[in-house]
Formats: structure tokens, sequence, C-alpha cells
């Protein structure tokens, strides 16, 4: 069985985090979000996968993955030239799929869940689908199914009167008659070509389209309330490590605190659970839980929470703590403490500030 990860687009809803870097590369938890897919997908016994990527983007997964040796994978990067949908998206993996079964995840879906036994089950039946649901308490967002059994009777893409709570969650089985289906269907209003809309092909022409119902959590991360959600979820099952970086006598660790190599603590407070890269410095300064921050990052003389610090990120001399924020790479926050006091902002396109 192959794997198929789509990463194509453009991440609109986490602009200006998107403007220089794919959304699927963003870190959670000090680890791109793509990892965790590809992850769920070799739990799953998945080693053979192609990531269908924008034509801007394939470079920067190139970068980062690579050829996928070193997390036990062959990757291909298949490019989607222009963003006419997921079924369209599927479509060109086609030639890499050949006559194989697949499994097919959205890259910025977390999905926690072993479902080992559900890829052996369909590996074994006739079916020709099976999508992964999960009951929700407002399933507008979402495609959504209606049952039969454990059969799918129908599918609708983001109903404003939702038939059932059950929201697809971005996880797919298929087999290659879904090529078939999708040169059958036609765009939607959007102009996309939907997955919803080759599934309901399927069905409406006598192929089984099953459904299992997944009961561990998942979450869609396009917004950056999902990203600091997930940061806090894949946190709060980390595991306390020793420390490899330096802790000075002045400072307090506390809970589940990850320090990797060269960074130094000094007169510092840390409340896990906390996960802290490579090279950094942490000053006179609090970190509080479900934070993660990236390498050769400096804090003195602040205080932050529950917020996701990039790379080469710079937060000096603050009154007031940063609580629920994401910062990109080498994002510089200080306060010069000099008079006359005034604000001093240099923000990019769609940027948020809150005070």
């Amino acid at each position: 069985m192959k794997g198929l990860v789509l990463c194509a687009g453009k991440g609109t809803r986490l602009r200006p985090l998107t403007y220089t870097t794919a959304k699927h590369l963003i870190p959670v938890a000090n680890r791109p979000v793509v990892y965790y897919t590809l992850d769920f997908m070799k739990n799953a016994g998945i080693r053979e996968i192609a990531i269908v990527v924008s034509p801007e983007n394939k470079m920067l997964f190139e970068e980062v993955l690579k050829d996928g040796k070193d997390l036990e994978l062959n990757i291909e990067y298949i490019v989607q030239d222009q963003p006419k949908g997921i079924a369209h998206a599927v479509y060109q993996a086609r030639n890499f799929i050949d006559e194989d079964p697949f499994l097919m995840v959205l890259g910025d879906n977390l999905v926690f869940e072993d479902i080992k036994s559900v890829v052996e089950e369909f590996n074994t039946s006739k079916s020709d689908a099976v999508v992964l649901l999960a009951r929700v308490s407002d399933p507008r967002a979402y495609g959504v199914a209606v049952l039969e059994g454990n059969k799918v009777k129908y599918v609708v893409e983001k109903p404003q009167n939702p038939p059932s709570n059950l929201a697809i969650v971005g996880v797919y089985m298929f087999r290659p008659a879904v090529f078939r289906a999708i040169e059958n269907i036609k765009p939607s209003w959007r102009g996309e070509l939907e997955i919803t809309d080759a599934i309901g092909y399927l069905i409406q022409n006598g192929h089984s389209v099953k459904a299992h119902i997944i009961k561990g959590w998942w979450k869609d991360t396009g917004k950056p309330e999902d990203l600091l959600e997930a940061n806090r979820k894949i946190l709060d099952n980390i595991k306390e490590e020793c420390c490899k970086g330096k802790v000075d006598e002045n400072s307090v660790i506390q809970g589940r605190v990850s320090i990797k190599q060269k960074t130094i603590v000094v007169g510092s407070v840390i409340r896990g659970p906390v996960v802290i890269g490579e090279n950094c410095k942490i000053i006179n300064s609090y970190v509080g839980p479900y934070t993660a921050i990236g390498d050769n990052v400096t804090l003195e003389s602040c205080e932050i929470e529950n917020s996701i610090l990039m790379d080469q990120s710079v937060v000096t001399n603050l009154s007031g703590r940063i609580d629920s924020s994401i910062l990109g790479k080498g994002v510089r926050v200080f306060q010069n403490g000099k008079i006359p006091k005034a604000m001093r902002l240099i923000v990019g396109d769609l940027g948020q500030i809150q005070f």
C-alpha cells in the first residue's frame, strides 16, 4: 500500500507565517507539522510516499525531508501546478499510485490514532474506499458523511444544515477506481474538484465506500489557534528528558522540560511541559507551560507561556507577559526603556498585535 500526502495549499489563514514557508512545515512542539503526518503513515505500515506540493514550495519540502531516508521512508514529490482542489491534487498522483491501493492524508491534519488494523482490513477487503470520520459539535466547516451501518450513504461538503455530526477528518483509503471517479466529476462552485464529489460518484456507481469513526484526538492546523492547541496536545505527552544544556544554580526547572545541547539557562524559571531547542539563551526570564522554543532563540528579561517561538527569534526586556502567541523565524520583540516612550512596529502583511 502506498501513501499520498497533500501539501499544496497556500495556507492563507496562517499568513504572514506562510509568506515564507509552507504551512505544513510550521513547527509544532519543535517538529514540522508534516512530520506527525509521516509518523502516522509510517505507524500504519506505509513506507512509499508521494507528497503533492505547489511549484513555490517544492524546494522547501525537498530541503527539509529530502528523499525520506532519514525517516526510513521513500519520498517522491509531485507538483500540482494550480490549486484546483483536493481531488485534482489526488489525480496528479495517478502515475505514482499505478494500480495500488493508497492511504491519503491532508498534510495539515494531525490524527493521533493507530489505524494499522484499518489499513490491513482495507487491503484484504473488496471496498474501493474508506473514509475516516469523527463526531464534532459543529460540522458546518467540514465535509459531512451519512452512514448506513458501516457504509457511507452519501457525503456533502460544508453544509449549512448538516445531515449528521460525522465530519471527514482528512484521512482516506482508496483504490485506483477513485481516479475514474475524478475524471467524471465537474468543478464545484469554488472552481475546484472536490474529493467529496469523487466519493459521491463512487457510491452512486455501485462501489463500496466504508467508514471508520476515530476516537482519538485530531486537528486541522489551518489557523494560529489550531497550531497552539496542537502544540499543547503534543507537549502534554512529552517525557522528561535529561537536560543537555547548562542550567545555573539560580534557575528553577519544574515539570517535564526538554532542553537541547548548547542551550544555557541563567537565573530563570521554566515550568513544563516545555521544549527548548539547541543553542538558545534563556536569561532572567520565565518560560511557562505549553511553550515550544526553536533553535538559536534568545529570551532575556521577559516572560512567555503557551506559545511557539521559531528559530532565531529574540524577545528581550518586556514589562508584560507574552501569551498564546506564535513568533516566526528571526522575529525580534523588545522594549528599549528609553524616553520618550513609544511603540515602534515593523509588521508584515496580515500581522496581528494585541496589547
